[in-house]
């Protein structure tokens, strides 16, 4: 368990932590000679059961809150220190106010100092203190009073510590293992040390993470958690790891080590904000700020969403826009404070962080917020996908939430939710949207023939415009691939169409593709281009022309270049000569195509490049790769 200290400066919090763990968490030289804590201290002690306990010992100084926002996120509780004979003083509130905001409800409180003054004054503080933390997160903190110098009071508080670290449950480390860094530093021998709280995830060692602000990867080479040797460190765990690859100048207080592929920056994330209730004004829309998240600090500005203010003691919605892009995901605590980073304004949590472009206000945003505002990621996914008709980003989700793989499919199977595409660019929706999209998809492809019955239909961005709302491409082709494989669609690879649909050529076109068509069949593989099929049928080139783009419309050819077009069926003869070559050797380059197809060099070309355009494959240098199957391309 992580215990971090809070209270004003010169009230007895580093003597308290000697006092109850035999160590002197002021490792500075600087800090012995002023005596007061300037930067993070770190002590640990072993209970009677094998627990081990780490205390975070923050500076009190009003100058050095920066420093002590490093140290309490991703804490499990707080000791709240106040000097019996100072009683409570502004650091005490600001700490306290602090302590507030990040939502942090286990603690206690220490009245240190007592040796100093008499009964009477001890009860009067704890009065005070009690008064103090009724309206906060600490309102059940137990207080204990006692003397660091003496040891009254000591055994009773580190009795109640004991205890509360049996009633912690141990963190499951579930997510991508993330660290804030708050040190980095090297040791002879062994290179880059980095220490920090890790807030999710396990981490191993010889695993490979990143960090945060750079696209270089590093080796854990050892793990210290809680200041102990170890294989492995968790979330909620003080740890420090020996990294390799990396040098001191690569990383800094306010980094993130991480796993998976990488912790993205963000400008922009959408929060719940909790302004002070002790705030001398509102807080206006559009104010600049100082933001503390993990171990990071920067500037940006509040957008209350909704509102032209917040009032002090409110709860509201707001984006944060930084000035500096930083990692974080759902759910992380921040703090705000003034433009000259003096007064703690508020704060709270992130709740989304892919913001739209657009509209960040509008009611349907918020209440869209409002329902990813929760710390189950079941729930707040199924209460999402309930108002995202088009559905949204698997992946944004996952990221932003921090869920490996498998957390995400069993979140998607708990909120019933049905992949569109895959990959990257993979959404997921809600059943009953995913069958609206559908009705609307075939709705408006009905409503085509029915107005160009003598087409066989419209091109995929024809109608994806005309359904009548925006469809992502990725949605849009996921819904076209599940009606062509229920045979509710078909498709030439270019036009989608009713499986029944039989669209006809009249007058002279009829005439002039009953002349084509046998010439465009005797060598289906390798149909002529037009000057040859003019000459060939004695009809002039603008005729033939214009027949056979009339005959691409009605779906009785397709044309792959300027000059080629093929019979539907001979294409798609070609398409499955590709995937056969896909499944035996993985990738397929031209040469090894044109003789597998039985065609000449520069019509292989031509076909291979058509198959790129409406997306069987992908061009990787020479060769290509299958992005699609044939049957959801061309249909069966």
């Amino acid at each position: 368990m992580i215990i971090a200290t809070a209270g004003h400066i010169d009230h007895g919090k580093t003597l308290l932590v000697k006092s109850l763990t035999g160590i002197d968490a002021d490792r500075l030289p600087e800090e012995k000679k002023r005596g007061m804590t300037l930067d993070l201290g770190f002590a640990y002690t072993e209970l009677e059961n094998g627990a081990r306990l780490g205390f975070i010992d923050v500076p009190g100084h009003e100058r050095l809150v920066r420093n002590m926002l490093a140290g309490v996120t991703g804490i499990d509780c707080v000791l709240l220190v106040v000097a019996a004979d100072d009683g409570p003083m502004p650091q005490t509130l600001e700490h306290l106010a602090i302590l507030d905001i990040l939502g942090v409800a286990r603690g206690m409180v220490a009245l240190t100092k007592i040796d100093r003054v008499d009964a009477a004054r001890v009860a009067s503080v704890r009065a005070e203190v009690e008064l103090l933390t009724r309206k906060t997160s600490l309102a059940d903190a137990p207080i204990f009073p006692v003397s660091s110098i003496n040891g009254d009071g000591i055994d009773n508080l580190r009795q109640q510590v004991a205890d509360m670290a049996t009633e912690t449950q141990e963190n499951k480390g579930s997510g991508h293992f993330r660290l804030a860094v708050d040190r980095a530093f090297t040791i002879d021998g062994a290179g880059l040390v980095v220490t920090g709280t890790a807030f999710d995830g396990t981490v191993n060692r010889e695993d490979r993470v990143w960090v945060g602000t750079h696209s270089v990867q590093a080796r854990v080479r050892r793990i210290h958690a809680n200041n102990e040797n170890s294989a492995t460190g968790r979330a909620g765990e003080r740890l420090a790891l020996n990294l390799t690859g990396l040098d001191k100048k690569d990383i800094m207080r306010g980094d993130w080590i991480v796993t998976g592929s990488g912790l993205p920056l963000y400008r922009k994330m959408d929060v719940r904000l909790k302004v002070v209730p002790n705030a001398k004004r509102p807080l206006r829309h559009w104010t600049s700020v100082h933001i503390h998240l993990g171990a990071q600090n920067t500037t940006g500005r509040v957008a209350i969403l909704g509102a032209d203010r917040a009032a002090p003691g409110s709860s509201v919605l707001a984006q944060l826009v930084l000035d500096t892009p930083i990692g974080a995901c759902v759910r992380d605590k921040f703090v705000v404070r003034d433009q000259s980073a003096q007064i703690t304004i508020g704060g709270g949590h992130v709740v989304d962080l892919h913001p739209p472009r657009r509209g960040r206000a509008s009611p349907e945003r918020l209440d869209f917020l409002a329902a990813l505002d929760t710390p189950d990621s079941k729930v707040a996914l199924k209460s999402a996908l309930d108002r995202a008709p088009n559905g949204f980003s698997v992946a944004d989700f996952a990221v932003a939430r921090n869920l490996t793989e498998a957390e995400m499919a069993t979140t998607m199977a708990a909120a019933s939710a049905v992949m569109a595409g895959a990959g990257a660019s993979a959404l997921a929706i809600s059943e009953t949207a995913w069958s609206a999209r559908q009705k609307e998809f075939l709705d408006a492809l009905d409503r085509f023939h029915s107005h160009f019955p003598e087409r066989l239909g419209p091109a995929a961005n024809q109608l994806r415009k005309s359904l009548g709302r925006f469809i992502p491409e990725t949605l849009f082709e996921a819904l076209a691939a599940t009606l062509i494989s229920g045979r509710d669609l078909s498709s030439d690879g270019m036009l989608l169409h009713r499986p029944g649909h039989r669209p006809g050529l009249t007058g002279d076109d009829a005439k002039r593709w009953e002349a084509l068509q046998p010439y465009l069949s005797k060598t289906p593989e390798s149909p002529p281009v037009i000057h040859d099929l003019a000459q060939a049928t004695g009809l002039p080139v603008k005729g033939v022309s214009k027949t056979l783009r009339q005959a691409v419309r009605m779906g009785l050819a397709v044309q792959i270049s300027e000059n080629r077009f093929f019979i539907p069926d001979a294409l798609h003869a070609h398409a499955q000569t590709f995937e056969t070559m896909i499944a035996a050797n993985g990738k397929v380059s031209v040469s090894p195509f044109r003789q597998q197809a039985g065609i000449g060099r520069n019509l292989a070309v031509e076909v291979l490049e058509h198959f790129d355009r409406v997306g069987l494959s992908q061009r990787d240098g020479n060769t290509r790769n299958q992005l699609r199957p044939v049957s959801e391309v061309f249909g069966t």
